[in-house]
């Protein structure tokens, strides 16, 4: 690394030079957004699944007592749909975003890039409509 008397600066060379395979990414106000989506609802799905954990194992008696009365109890009460369907839909959103980042980060080609997000969104829409249908539509007195 030589210096330049007028300017003082070094000359840093980018870590890797772009080639006509590089995706061109633009790194706007959604990609900032998708990062901060990722902390904020990290947190709040460990919040979810660790209280999630300790009242279903330790203050309900554990997995033994889980069976379709267990779940039909839990969810006449709108505050348990709610947890439930908040654990679906961030857990939903958070795999999703970070898959999309991995997609971005190693699919080389565009045509490739396309078709494993586009699998990835049907994924989600199709799990996150599914499971909210099932929590807003469950039936206990089912026959």
């Amino acid at each position: 690394m030589a210096f330049d008397v007028d300017n003082p600066a070094p000359l840093i060379e980018p870590p890797r030079a772009r080639t006509s395979r590089t995706p061109k990414v633009t790194r706007g106000n959604f990609e900032m957004q998708a990062w901060l989506f990722m902390r904020l609802s990290g947190i709040v799905l460990v919040l979810l699944v660790v209280g999630h954990l300790l009242i279903q194992l330790v203050l309900d008696g554990g997995v033994s007592k889980v069976n379709f009365a267990f779940v039909a109890g839990r969810w006449a009460s709108p505050f348990w749909m709610t947890w439930d369907l908040l654990m679906l839909w961030l857990a939903m959103l958070h795999g999703a975003n970070g898959l999309r980042v991995i997609i971005n980060d190693y699919a080389e080609r565009d045509g490739t890039r396309f078709w494993l997000k586009t699998l990835l969104y049907t994924a989600t829409v199709f799990t996150v409509l599914l499971g909210t249908l099932v929590i807003f539509t469950f039936d206990p007195n089912i026959r």
